[in-house]
């Protein structure tokens, strides 16, 4: 049995996305045990030059909508990036979820070879379906998906590696 771009895609998005939606409720409940501004957390970043928590969740989101929609080959939902509540976060979080189980599976047929074009950083980029899933989309996913939990992490919130993988 092969693994279809579809299972190595979506599921695993929507699994994920899932799992950080329960850490940042632990971040909620954190800042509220705590009495920490709910702020403080959301705009906390690991370094000066990098993006803050809200920027990872926005970005995380994107990059597993735009993947599945630019693989399935239907047009990528825009959402505003103007969350500033945990709140906020969780429901652009469902929002993100829910558009990934609209996703078919047969709208992947044929997904591994489809030709698919961005913009980066001012320059066209084409990838081939295959590639641009497993040598770009899914690794800029993880990437924010994890300093989004090394965020909280770093900042006391009491979250570990079963959290990010969740029950497994």
């Amino acid at each position: 049995m092969s693994l279809s771009i579809y299972q190595a895609s979506i599921p695993v998005f929507i699994r994920m996305l899932g799992n950080l939606s329960a850490i940042l409720a632990k971040a909620a409940a954190h800042a509220e045990a705590k009495s920490i501004d709910p702020s403080v957390l959301i705009n906390a970043r690991l370094a000066p030059d990098m993006f803050p928590l809200a920027r990872q969740v926005q970005i995380a989101s994107d990059s597993a909508k735009g993947c599945g929609a630019r693989l399935a080959g239907v047009d990528v939902p825009g959402f505003p990036d103007d969350e500033t509540t945990f709140e906020q976060l969780q429901a652009r979080i469902a929002k993100t979820i829910e558009f990934l189980k609209s996703l078919k599976e047969d709208q992947f047929t044929g997904a591994e070879n489809r030709t698919i074009e961005l913009q980066l950083r001012g320059r066209e980029v084409t990838f081939k379906g295959s590639d641009f899933l497993l040598g770009f989309a899914n690794p800029n996913f993880y990437f924010h998906i994890t300093t989004a939990y090394d965020i909280l992490r770093h900042n006391g919130v009491e979250v570990g590696k079963t959290d990010f993988l969740g029950g497994v």
